[in-house]
This record gives structure tokens, sequence and C-alpha cells, in this order.
């Protein structure tokens, strides 16, 4: 019943229309659509509930199989420390396959076609490059994490080791706001899609859809969100690269999109309203559908880096994710569970690794949309649903069961880490620190699954809730800077900057909220002439909203550091204790003082270097192209096909190269022989990196 379905009728001329770039190619079977789905599902009903809660179980199962095999044949203790570090032992492989799993949430699927479909080839190069230096540069303060706290839980310990009480308070809101803002943003995108393919009511989606974490997450911890993570991801991938190639190889070609691309951006009002029409009666208006010029754009083109909307969303996706990285307590443990060999360079592979993601996929199945002019309204668009539209349109009810399939992996593995991030925040921040200071491991354990599996029910009311205010995806998105972004700057000067004080960062992050929210309610009062929901969600009241967030938190906390510097000697950081004594993953050769200066450097030049890359350079030198050639774009085309086939491979082959030896050893238990010893490598020094 999965499969039943037939391709779309509308198909097979739309291929008959290749090369065709001059005459329309929208078919008769979408004729008089007002929107690609509207009230009919290419999948039916039971195929939502048994992708919702089939999947769900069978990861779940899987995972935990999988974890208890690692402890009875591999000897691995399942401690409270295991729990939320997973022996802080985590290779380079997996530790990029864990943040390219926590990276690709919902948003990264079907917003970043959202973006390619509203603004061109722009949308999706902003979408990858300004989420993807975050995760660069987050590789340094990984490394500064194996040095200054060694035994830390979570980033609200190291700010309460050195700032105190208020400022602990302070940055743990934060950190679970950061928690409740990624987790909405699964929601709502998952819901909408799942509802959109199948017909799942969206409030009972919202509900189902964490029930498949909660088991393996509660039962495993964080080695089991990081097994976990690593099969969702290879399956992202691979659904990746088949949209990539069946768009640009199989199907259609680069120049083909380029005419298609070429033709839509010169419709007339006229032509845009003929096309969508019914009965003779239009029902087209400027900017509900992809047609004609895009406002803001060179030339009016799809195929331009000169676009002022996409670049203000570019900077509005930065500043919002710095938030949703620097303040997510998820990749704090990311980096806390890396061996100090792994981190910086796990960071750094991750962060690569997920470029390709937003980049290729958007570039194929967001301009795909447009090229041969789907139905697709604003509001199905803002909500996520160009890439199941596509991939519907391509492959018929398969296509719409590897959105869902892609869609479900990136939500449960986010979902998973986020669990464990606010299992770990309530474990460590709230209950040892203010409720029993004198706990136990076994205590913080319990206390470890409890909240897991809370949380993973809470979330389910929460993307209801949501709902009913009538937020989606893309408002959320475009909101979360405004939230969260002013807590960045001191999360990095509380690693960074032996000057920063305490009292400047709890301003700074208060401060730079308030400011922030004015801002973004001013701007839409001066440019709307009221404040509605739909107006807060529009460009500019969040670009402006989102830039004083960081920048007034720079400012503020640099002012009263500078005035009453802290002169941190970072000694409390690195006496963080732990509830058991595991010393599993802190083994002293891995944090010499000369390594751990080599990886900074080595991740600093590098994170720093791509950094400039991708909102600098990159950007720059494809300015001057103005509106793309031909060829201009099929280069453009094969770096993103090139990118996304490179980065699979790499992301499925090196978690399972670097844990040969623990697969072996569970092989070796299961067949009743001891395990290969595995020979023990020299440790890298500075030299070797």
């Amino acid at each position: 019943f999965l499969l039943g379905r037939s391709q779309h009728p509308g198909f097979c001329s739309c291929l008959a229309s290749r090369g065709a770039g001059s005459t329309m190619v929208m078919s008769a079977y979408y004729a008089g659509q007002t929107s690609f789905f509207g009230d009919n599902t290419p999948l039916p009903i039971e195929s939502g509930y048994a992708i919702i809660l089939g999947f769900g179980a069978f990861f779940s199962v899987l995972t935990t199989i999988l974890v208890y095999l690692d402890k009875y044949a591999n000897g691995t203790e399942h401690t409270s420390e295991f729990f939320n570090t997973a022996g802080r032992s985590v290779r380079t492989g997996l530790t990029a396959s864990v943040i390219v799993s926590q990276w690709t949430w919902a948003a990264t699927l079907l917003q970043s076609s959202n973006v390619a479909w509203n603004y061109g080839v722009s949308g999706p190069f902003w979408y990858a490059s300004g989420a993807t230096i975050q995760v660069l540069l987050f590789g340094i303060l990984a490394i500064e994490v194996k040095r200054r706290a060694p035994t830390a839980h979570t980033v609200c310990e190291m700010v309460r080791a050195r700032w105190g009480k208020g400022a602990h308070i302070t940055f743990l809101i934060f950190a679970l706001l950061a928690n409740v803002i990624v987790t909405s943003m699964l929601l709502l995108g998952g819901a909408a899609t799942v509802n959109a393919l199948t017909g799942v009511d969206t409030n009972l989606a919202s509900f189902l859809i964490p029930w498949g974490v909660i088991l393996y997450t509660a039962a495993g911890g964080l080695k089991a969100t990081f097994m976990a993570s690593y099969l969702h991801t290879a399956i992202i991938f691979i659904v990746l690269v088949i949209c990539v190639y069946t768009v640009y190889v199989k199907n259609f070609s680069s120049d083909f999109i380029y005419e298609r691309l070429q033709t839509v951006a010169g419709y007339s009002t006229a032509q845009c309203q003929s096309i969508f029409s019914s009965g003779g009666t239009t029902f087209f208006e400027a900017g509900k559908y992809a047609c004609g010029p895009v406002p803001e754009n060179e030339g009016g083109s799809y195929l331009t880096m000169l676009s002022g909307g996409g670049a203000k969303f570019g900077i509005i996706n930065i500043v919002g994710n710095f938030g949703t990285v620097f303040v997510d307590q998820s990749y704090w443990q990311s980096a806390i569970a890396a061996k100090p060999t792994s981190a910086h360079k796990g960071y750094f592979l991750g962060g690569l690794v997920w470029f390709t993601i937003p980049f290729a996929l958007a570039t194929s199945l967001g301009l795909c949309a447009v090229a041969l002019e789907l139905p697709i309204s604003f509001s199905e668009a803002s909500s996520g649903l160009v890439p199941p539209a596509v991939a519907t349109h391509l492959f018929g009810s398969f296509g719409s069961v590897m959105m869902a399939v892609m869609l479900f992996m990136a939500i449960t593995s986010t979902g998973s880490a986020e669990g464990i991030a606010v299992s770990s925040l309530v474990t460590y921040d709230i209950y040892k620190t203010y409720l029993n200071p004198q706990c136990t491991g076994k205590q913080a354990l319990l206390i470890s699954k409890i909240v897991v599996v809370v949380f993973g029910l809470l979330m389910g009311g929460l993307g209801v809730a949501l709902n009913y205010m009538g937020l989606n995806l893309g408002w959320v998105y475009k909101f979360m800077g405004n939230a969260i972004g002013s807590a960045v700057v001191p999360f990095w000067n509380l690693l960074m900057w032996k000057k920063a004080n305490a009292t400047g960062a709890i301003v700074a992050a208060w401060g730079g909220m308030i400011l922030a929210l004015a801002t973004w309610l001013a701007v839409c009062q001066v440019e709307f002439g009221e404040i509605t929901i739909d107006n807060l969600g529009t460009l500019n009241p969040n670009l402006a909203g989102n830039v004083v967030a960081l920048a007034s938190s720079a400012i503020i906390h640099a002012a009263f550091s500078f005035v009453s510097p802290q002169n941190y000697d970072f000694d409390s950081m690195g006496e963080i204790e732990m509830l058991e004594h595991d010393m599993s993953g802190l083994d002293e050769q891995d944090y010499t003082t000369e390594f751990l200066d080599a990886a900074k450097w080595w991740i600093q030049k590098w994170g720093w270097g791509f950094t400039i890359l991708m909102v600098l350079i990159w950007p720059l030198l494809s300015l001057p192209a103005g509106v793309f050639t031909k060829d201009y774009f099929s280069f453009w085309v094969f770096i993103s096909i090139a990118w996304s086939f490179v980065a699979t491979f790499v992301i499925i082959v090196l978690p399972i190269q670097e844990s040969m030896d623990s697969i072996l050893g569970v092989c070796s238990w299961m067949f009743g022989k001891e395990a290969p010893k595995a020979e023990k490598t020299a440790e890298p020094t500075g030299a070797d990196l």
C-alpha cells in the first residue's frame, strides 16, 4: 500500500517538453489547481502511521540491540557518566556523522527548498553557507572544552563554575529555550509534511512522531543517539543523491532547468494569470506562486546571486543559527563526548559534509519546482512542502515515501539529541545543583531516563500549541535569532576570553533579547502599519531583530568586561566533579598542552579559512556574473553534484572504518570467539596535525 499509487500523469508531458524552454510546461493534470496537494494525498493514511510508528519502532529496537551488544561484547559499562557523555571516546567519523545528523533538522530538508523557490540559486547557497560556518567555528570551542573542563557534562556547569548562580540560571533558561525552539521546528515541519503526504491529522502526527525516539534514547543514552544518528544520516544521504541524480542527470539536465527558470522569470502578469486560472477566472496573486520576475533579484531572474531577498535571508540565517549551535546543549554534549584527537576534526568534517544537504537538495528539488511550474502555493512552500511536492511529481508514490522517510530520519535523530540535551541540563543543572547535591550516579541515571520520556511526550503538546497559534516552519526559523541570538557572544566568551565577567554576561543576554524583540516589533509596525503574526514573519523585522540581538549583546558584554575584567584563570572549570569515577576517555596523553595547542591552531586556521571562503569569497566571486550564463549555472550544478557524492561516501564509510574493532568484537562475541585485540596506535602529537 506504500507504493501502490502511480506517478502523476503530468510527469510524462513534462518530460516530453524537455528542451522546449520557451513554452509553458504546466501539464493538464495540474490545470486549475490552487495548490499542489489540496485535499488529495499521494499516500493512504495507513502509510503515514506505518512510517511514524513502524520506522520508529524498528529503529528503536535496532539501536537498543546495538547498544546492548556493545555492552556485553566489548564490556562497555553503562553508568550515568556513559549515558550522558558516551564515554568521552567518540572518534572523528562518528562525531562528524552525529553533527550532520543533529544539524539536519526538518528545516534543512524543507526550508532550504522554500528559499530556493522564493529567491532562486542564492537561497540554497545562503542557507547552506550561513548554517555551516557555526559548526566549523564551534570546533574551536570543542577543543577549549577539552582543555578547560574535561569532566563537564553540560555547558551550564561551566557557566556556574566561572560566573556563579545568577549567570547559571540565566543561561540555563536560554539553553532550554534553544531546545524548545529546535524541537518546535522539527514538529512543525514534520507534522505538516506527514499531513500533506498521507492525511494523518497534524496534531496527532505531532504527538506520535516523538514516540519512536523515546525508547532508544531512554535505553541507551547518548551512545544510542549517536548510533541512530549514523543510520539516519546514511539514509538521508542516499535519498539526497537519488534526488540530485534524477533531476540533473536522469530526467532533466542543467540546461533544461536553466531555460525553464529563465522562462518562468520572464512571464508577464497576464501570462501568470492565464496559467493559474480555472474556468476563465484567475486565482493568481503576486507572491502566492513562483511565476514572473523575482522581486529584488538582478533582472528578476532566479539565476543570480544578486538577490536582495536572498542576502537578507542569509544574514538572518547566520545570526539565528549561531544561536541554535552555540546555545544548544546538544552541540556541547557532542564536543564533550568526542575524543580530544577527534573533536576539532569531527566538527570541521561534519560542517563540510552537512553543507551539501541544503545546497544540493534545494538546488535540485527547489529549483526544479519552479522550472516545472508545479502549482505550489506560498502557504505550502512556507510549511516546507516544496521537496515533497517535487519528489511526488518525479517519482510518484515512491517519491512521497522517500521524502516521508528522509524527513522522519531527520526528525528522530535531532529529536533524540535534543532529548538527551534536555535530560543532561535537568539532571546536572537542576536536580544535582539545586534539588539533591548529594545524588548518586544511579539516581542521576534514573532522572536522566525519566526526563527523556517526559520531554518526548511534551514535545507533542508543544507542536499542537504552535499549530493552533498559526505558526509555521518558516516563521519560527526566521524568528529564532531574536530569542536566543543574544546568548551567543557570552557563550563564546565563556571559554575564549578571560576578562569576560558575569554581570556583563547576564546583562548582555537579557538586554540583547529585549532590544531584539523591541526592534522586531518596531520595524514590523513601521513597515506594515500594524503588528500581526504574518507581518512578524517577514524578512525585514526579523533581519533587524536578529542583527540587534547579536550586535547589542557583543557590545554590552565587552563594555562591562573592559570596565571590570574578571581575569579568570579557568581553574574552577577543571574541578567540575563526576558522579562516578569513570575515567574512560580521560587519558592524560590526550590532554597535553602541546596537543591541544596544535589542535586549536589547526581548527582556527581551517575553521576561519572556510568561514571567510563561504560567506565572503564565494559570494563575492559570483557577483560579477550577474545573471548566470548557461555554462556558469552548469558549473554551479556540477559543484553541488560532486560535493553530494563525495560527502555521501565519506560520511557512510569513515565511521565504519574507524569502528571496525568494535564491530569485530561484537561479531566475535556473537559467534562465541574471543574478540580480536585492537592494535594500539600512537597518540597524535602536534606535528601529526
